[in-house]
């Protein structure tokens, strides 16, 4: 059995939170030991996982006064050198400063009415940050370890301060990438103090928090269900398909056809924007007219955003059958004209399948 006299721990690394006493385990005391503790440090005594007495900057002399709870624990007498076993561990209460965070994952923000009614929020930035409670601290991370370091608890630390970020930016109502820029902005100041509140209750502090402004992760909406509820997502997804279908809708000449053969378009707006300038008689006809015209470009829309909904969903379909006969050939040739004659396809797709079929058609001896 080797006594340990007298203890020191003064090499801290950058990035040390906690340093163990022998650093095997266990080591063999007695009263008359001395710790020495540096500034910036505490010097805490743990017995059986036990967190018992801490001892603050400066060289002590272990004795029942210092060790009030130890020594009643063990039931030593305050001259007593019995040996007695127990771990000693140094705390690090020097802040780290410009440690680095960063939005992983990106944080969710709603935007009722506006884009898909959902963005994710991403930046990066750095804290300050420190062990406040060393007690505290020790007896959530620190203890049957020899050793621990900021690393090892890292990932700990970022989800924590996103959780309390995302609760904040909720809380603010914001509803927009600017509005929740306010909020980051708030940090670095007033609102550090609620930022804190959570990070108390492990033992540590938070002294300054630095952000870039939030921007926006680009997605898929594939890629957005990793990152969203269900019914947010679905929302989403809706809203989605219906921009795809109006802007289906304004590239396909035949839709354009249809809905300017509905009349909607400028004209109408024009005639009842007249109506009511000149105070014409028929400008409640027109109105109703106009506003059955709506929903019948409405229902058109409708249909085709229900069917880009349909091909996101089963998004592989049959493939068409292949005709294998003059007569099939044929019959998809014809099919090719109407579907150029109706402005169905482009001229540069007609040729292509034209080509192909019509060397078909001619290797059946069409």
């Amino acid at each position: 059995m080797r006594i340990i006299d007298v203890i020191d721990h003064a090499n801290v690394a950058a990035d040390e939170l906690v340093w163990r006493e022998p650093q095997g385990g266990s080591g063999d005391w007695r009263m008359g030991s001395q710790v020495i503790v540096s500034d910036s440090q505490a010097a805490i005594f743990v017995r059986d996982g036990q967190v018992l007495d801490m001892l603050g900057p400066g060289r002590h002399t272990l004795s029942t006064a210092n060790l009030p709870i130890l020594s009643g624990l063990i039931g030593l007498a305050t001259s007593g050198r019995t040996p007695f076993p127990a771990e000693l561990y140094y705390v690090n209460l020097r802040d780290m400063p410009q440690v680095g965070w960063g939005t992983n994952p990106p944080i969710v923000l709603e935007t009722p009415g506006k884009g898909l009614g959902v963005v994710l929020l991403i930046t990066h930035g750095v804290v300050d940050i420190g062990v406040d409670d060393a007690m505290l601290f020790l007896k959530q991370y620190g203890i049957r370890r020899p050793s621990l370091y900021l690393s090892d608890i890292k990932d700990r630390i970022q989800s924590m301060l996103l959780g309390e970020i995302a609760q904040l930016v909720g809380k603010s109502g914001a509803q927009s990438v600017p509005d929740a820029n306010k909020v980051l902005s708030e940090l670095e100041g007033a609102m550090l103090v609620q930022l804190n509140d959570k990070f108390k209750s492990l033992g540590m502090r938070i002294k300054a928090f630095e952000s870039n402004p939030f921007t926006v992760k680009n997605v898929t909406i594939d890629e957005l269900r990793d990152y969203v509820s269900l019914d947010v997502w679905e929302r989403a997804r809706m809203t989605s398909a219906r921009a795809t279908a109006m802007e289906d809708a304004a590239k396909n000449p035949g839709m354009g056809g249809t809905l300017a053969g509905a009349g909607v378009g400028f004209g109408v707006g024009q005639q009842l924007g007249n109506a009511m300038a000149g105070g014409n008689p028929q400008m409640e006809a027109m109105q109703r007219q106009m506003e059955q015209q709506q929903m019948m470009m409405n229902q058109m829309i409708q249909q085709m955003m229900n069917q880009n909904i349909q091909q996101q969903s089963q998004p592989q379909q049959a493939a068409a059958p292949n005709p294998q006969t003059k007569e099939e050939v044929q019959a998809l040739l014809d099919n090719l004209d109407m579907k150029l004659a109706n402005g169905e396809i482009s001229e540069q797709i007609y040729t292509r399948l034209h080509d192909k079929w019509a060397q078909r058609l001619k290797e059946l001896g069409g």
